[in-house]
């Protein structure tokens, strides 16, 4: 605000949901693989991790659908940069641990990925995967520049997931996952997803309407999950239910 940066790129997963007067999102770049990466030494797959497997996130939503999926394994919370990370797996500290494909493939660690988790077994976060811009909304100049940097297929979708998760007034670090295709004749495909973070309830929605209300079915879909019992499982995470 004070001009000493002209612009700020975000990852979109950790994008909040509103901006200080005078700063606003500007464009949303094209998107790169937004699925969770399943990385291990000596397994394949999370089918393949044997019952008392440790595996690692710092994800609560990963960690709630891990353990809905399979309660047999142990999770552990895992901190640090990507390097870091992938050390304590080599360290044998975890059997497995659970990445953002995009980061991996960004810093060019391909070679890592036994495989991208489908979206029906690890719903991915809001916005993961697409990078955001970031600068002040009166600088008409640098607006200009910016504005061919936005992907609007990617935007469509990211938009969607955020009115989702601004429903729920979710942040980065909940377990709520939304996800958005775009389909054949303009349809935009909306799952979202609530989940306890011990993986004993999981609420999920979805919905299909014209890319250009991608927004308001999100606005309905977190109402929905709300209705359904997800306000239960976030007033444990926020001290208060969302209203």
């Amino acid at each position: 605000l004070d001009g000493r940066a002209d612009l700020a790129v975000h990852s979109m997963k950790d994008v909040p949901m509103e901006f200080p007067e005078g700063l606003g999102l500007v464009a949303i770049c094209e998107r790169e693989d937004p699925t969770d990466a399943f990385v291990s030494n000596h397994y394949n797959s999370i089918d393949e991790l044997p019952e008392g497997a440790v595996v690692g996130t710092a994800s609560l939503r990963r960690e709630a659908q891990l353990r809905a999926n399979r309660p047999d394994l142990v999770v552990k919370v895992l901190r640090g940069n990507v390097n870091t990370r992938l050390a304590k797996l080599d360290a044998g500290e975890y059997d497995a641990i659970v990445l953002a494909s995009s980061g991996l493939k960004r810093l060019e660690f391909h070679d890592r990925i036994r495989y991208c988790v489908p979206a029906e077994v690890s719903l991915p976060a809001v916005g993961q995967g697409a990078l955001g811009i970031e600068c002040r909304t009166d600088d008409t100049e640098l607006l200009e520049l910016i504005a061919p940097l936005n992907h609007q297929d990617s935007a469509n979708r990211v938009k969607a997931e955020r009115a989702l998760n601004r429903r729920l007034e979710g942040g980065c670090q909940v377990p709520i996952a939304a996800y958005a295709l775009l389909e054949d004749d303009d349809m935009l495909w909306l799952r979202g997803l609530v989940g306890a973070v011990d993986g004993s309830k999981i609420f999920r929605v979805e919905g299909r309407v014209h890319r250009a209300e991608g927004e308001r079915l999100g606005r309905e879909l977190g109402e929905e999950l709300l209705n359904m019992g997800a306000d239960k499982v976030l007033a444990e995470i926020y001290g208060h239910t969302p209203t």
